[in-house]
């Protein structure tokens, strides 16, 4: 595990005439994982804000999206409530089935992940969003260190490679390039938007930036668990792997000890739910407004009493 920073806060929890869930837990701090990515970071630091408000004390720890799962397992950290089920390598899957990874259940999330254009290119390449057609027209798509192939900005390597698998095992004429970050991958869509030039980039829902500009997805033939093998539900009728995106199941995990050692945070985590619509609201005022996350999930505290007391009782 890559650990960049760690924050620790304890809340005025008092102040909120709150009765602490923690009284009879561990003392210990709670760390929970810090993705690369915002939506990540607003699920994290709301649990951990509700945490701190029944009285417990929160770490917020750094770490890959891939190389966390062997950190929860190993107890060095806690709490993951936003694990997207369908990027996480084997250590994951292997952890749940003997234990050392314990899932709580959905964190309430709908999400999408493919490819996507901006809808400016429907009327450039009839047809689309059908991948058939991107394919025609993927030289529409190329810059000029990828010509002839079209250029694919894909999520930064130590995301996975699920786009590079599917361009290499259906041997689409696309050239794979890792964006830098989140970050990097905005700001270059915006600038490709601004200009109405071509882009072609793998990119999730929910997020910001579909407030801000209008994206299609592209159409693939649906992914099923034997597209490794079958060649028939894919792209090409003797070619296997090219179905589209497995979509994920975003779920709370924890360690194997959390519930032992943190019963009542335990039980708060069950009931804590985050839906599409509050954190587009939130990734809205911190990546297109700019304001500090800290900011913006401390008044989204103050404003939605209603919504996290009933969790935080749930631990009582």
């Amino acid at each position: 595990m890559q650990q960049i920073s760690k924050v620790t806060s304890v809340l005025g929890f008092a102040m909120l005439g709150l009765v602490s869930s923690a009284a009879a837990d561990s003392s210990d701090p709670i760390k929970i994982a810090v993705n690369e990515w915002t939506g990540q970071h607003v699920s994290a630091h709301i649990s951990g804000s509700v945490l701190q408000a029944a009285g417990y004390t929160v770490e917020y720890v750094t770490a890959g999206a891939v190389p966390q799962f062997a950190a929860i397992a190993q107890g060095n950290l806690h709490l993951q409530p936003e694990t997207w089920g369908n990027n996480v390598g084997d250590i994951y899957p292997n952890s749940v089935a003997n234990g050392d990874i314990v899932v709580l259940g959905s964190t309430g999330l709908e999400p999408t992940e493919s490819w996507m254009y901006p809808s400016y290119m429907n009327a450039q390449c009839p047809g689309l969003p059908d991948v058939s057609a991107l394919i025609a027209c993927s030289q529409l798509f190329a810059a000029a260190e990828t010509f002839p192939k079209g250029r694919l900005i894909t999520y930064p390597a130590d995301w996975g490679t699920r786009s590079k698998d599917l361009v290499n095992s259906a041997g689409l004429p696309f050239e794979p390039i890792a964006g830098g970050s989140e970050g990097a991958m905005i700001a270059e869509m915006q600038a490709a938007y601004k200009t109405q030039s071509p882009m072609l980039v793998m990119f999730w829902e929910p997020h910001w930036v579909h407030s801000e500009m209008d994206f299609d997805w592209v159409q693939f033939p649906g992914y099923t668990e034997d597209c490794d093998t079958n060649p028939e539900p894919g792209i090409y009728p003797d070619k296997t792997g090219d179905c589209g995106f497995k979509q994920a199941n975003i779920s709370k995990i924890v360690s194997r000890d959390f519930e032992t050692n943190w019963p009542g945070a335990f039980k708060i985590m069950e009931a804590l739910s985050i839906d599409n619509a509050m954190q587009n609201s939130l990734l809205l005022e911190i990546d297109f407004n700019k304001r500090e996350l800290e900011e913006v999930i401390a008044e989204w505290m103050t404003n939605n009493e209603s919504t996290w007391k009933p969790w935080v009782a749930a631990g009582s």
